[in-house]
């Protein structure tokens, strides 16, 4: 194992232009013979899907994003999978999928001003509080700019799942209210713990190349806050190998996002996916250089944005992009194996398919394979266009004795006429190594 990573009290902001091959392995660039189709990734069943969320009034404005997986280590039966559905709040379900418990984003603090939205989830295992250590699951209120904490405890009576966040916790990223209701607000998510015990949340922010180290706080009263460390801003322009330089295509005004991403607690490594660029890796304390472990397929290719039409018109493709993601890359993840072994997962959102990086930094974050999660009847689909994802490779019960994989469905089938309908599907993630040949 690396040594610790230090943390510095100052504010460091990274900004750069990178030669996107130059920082690539060997593996990743776009010399290499082409990467697999989606159709010829093995597939893989659900076991089970969670009940499908509808984003519109009558669903109480829900749409599935983000998951994270719970352990119950007293009795592994009984674990959770904690949620987010936007503007719908949080979810909690069992093992079977069922509901257990349904906690609503916060209101807005004024009339016009913008409602909160969960956007991404993740778990701080014995985080430190006044009372002794808990477990707590912490989300990105995009709505609000800001962290929302919640205490587990599977045998409370009214849910598994109590609010402890500071009122006072400050925005992320934003001066004011103003600021908060455009929306340039606290997206994406990953908790870290160093060695010294002390808890973090990374932040990305939404339409911004930014990612926020911030420690996690108690209070004298048993809530939870946060100061920022340090923040870092990845590339949002790009020269290519021909010598010329490209930006992602967006919305004007909006530079290339991040939202997945997972912190491997073995190294301190920060994984952080680029919607519209690729998969970077960073020191999770936001120092060092970043590097670029896979881009997408669509690296490099000019595009214009078309105001009518909302949307990128593309030109012809040079050939600088990757050959396993398609954008957007979406919902990393680890699956960590004995002695160090293990995967990074990513979702390819553009092709519906999953990409498993080799875990070990030494090794290059070498592609390990895919695969993909279809259909196992009429009534259970499969996961298209997959946003957040969340793998445990533990023993859950005589449900999932391997382990559990759960992904975001970005078109929940069979849905209820021209509603917006997504959700979560269940993986048993025996059957995902054993197709995968892992």
């Amino acid at each position: 194992m690396s040594s610790p990573l230090p943390i510095r009290p100052a504010v460091a902001v990274l900004g750069m232009v990178l030669v996107a091959s130059a920082a690539l392995p060997a593996a990743a660039r776009s010399s290499e013979s082409p990467g697999p189709t989606a159709a010829a990734l093995p597939a893989v069943t659900p076991a089970a899907e969670a009940p499908t969320l509808y984003d519109d009034e009558a669903g109480g404005n829900a749409d599935a994003d983000d998951p994270a997986i719970w352990r119950d280590t007293a009795d592994p039966g009984r674990s959770l999978v904690i949620a987010t559905a936007k503007e719908g709040g949080l979810r909690v379900y069992d093992l079977d999928a069922r509901p257990v418990q349904s906690i609503a984003a916060p209101p807005p603090g004024r009339p016009g001003d913008a409602p909160g939205r969960f956007n991404n989830v993740d778990l701080v295992h014995g985080l430190r509080l006044p009372a002794g250590r808990a477990d707590v699951a912490v989300t990105t209120d995009r709505g609000h700019d800001r962290l929302r904490f919640h205490r587990i405890d599977r045998q409370r009576a009214g849910g598994p799942l109590t609010d402890i966040t500071d009122p006072a916790a400050p925005p992320v990223f934003s001066r004011d209210q103003a600021e908060i209701n455009g929306q340039r607000t606290a997206y994406g998510l990953a908790t870290w713990t160093d060695r010294a015990g002390r808890s973090y949340a990374l932040v990305s922010r939404r339409a911004s190349t930014e990612v926020a180290l911030l420690e996690l706080r108690p209070t004298a009263a048993g809530k939870v806050t946060y100061r920022t460390v340090r923040t870092l801003r990845l590339p949002a322009s790009f020269r290519l190998p021909d010598g010329t330089s490209w930006t992602p295509c967006g919305e004007p005004g909006e530079a290339p996002q991040v939202e997945g991403m997972v912190v491997d607690p073995a190294n301190g490594m920060l994984y952080a996916g680029q919607e519209d660029v690729g998969i970077w890796r960073v020191r999770a304390d936001l120092t060092g250089t970043p590097r670029l472990v896979d881009k997408v397929r669509e690296f490099g290719v000019p595009a214009a944005y078309d105001e009518a039409a909302g949307e990128c018109v593309a030109g012809a493709d040079p050939g600088f992009g990757g050959k396993r993601l398609s954008a957007d890359v979406e919902g990393l993840t680890l699956l960590t194996e004995p002695g160090g072994d293990g995967y990074l997962l990513a979702s390819s959102q553009g092709d519906d398919t999953f990409a498993l990086y080799d875990r070990e930094v030494g090794d290059g974050n070498e592609y390990e394979g895919g695969f993909r999660v279809t259909a196992a009847s009429a009534a259970l689909d499969g996961s298209e266009e997959s946003d957040g994802a969340a793998v445990l490779n533990a023993p859950l019960g005589a449900k999932y004795p391997n382990g559990l994989l759960v992904v975001q469905d970005g078109h929940d089938t069979p849905g209820d006429g021209d509603r917006e309908a997504t959700g979560f599907k269940f993986v048993d993630l025996g059957a995902v190594m054993k197709r995968a040949g892992r």
